[in-house]
């Protein structure tokens, strides 16, 4: 379960990274870092969950979609993980 939680962490912290690049911007991107902090504009929190939509191929349910849940890398990963989880036991 280990690897798949860092993972999945990983994948998200590299979304986040292409994103800030498109920006133009560079950041240290932690599991704890809240996403606005690093730069992340209400814009790009759109594209992030479109980006994490088609990395992990599912639909983020309306009710997910959530300032909780796009707060930081580490809230994304619980949210993915959890849908990724019921993915699996349909």
């Amino acid at each position: 379960m280990q690897s798949f939680d860092t993972d999945v962490r990983n994948r998200i912290i590299k979304l986040v990274k292409g994103i800030l690049e498109q920006n133009s911007l560079t950041a240290d991107v932690t599991s704890s870092a809240k996403l606005v902090d690093v730069g992340l504009t209400s814009m790009d929190m759109v594209n992030l969950m479109l980006a994490v939509e088609a990395e992990f191929d599912f639909t983020i349910p309306q009710a997910e979609i959530t300032p909780e849940n796009f707060q930081s890398v580490e809230t994304l990963e619980r949210m993915v993980a959890t849908q990724l989880q019921l993915a699996n036991a349909a």
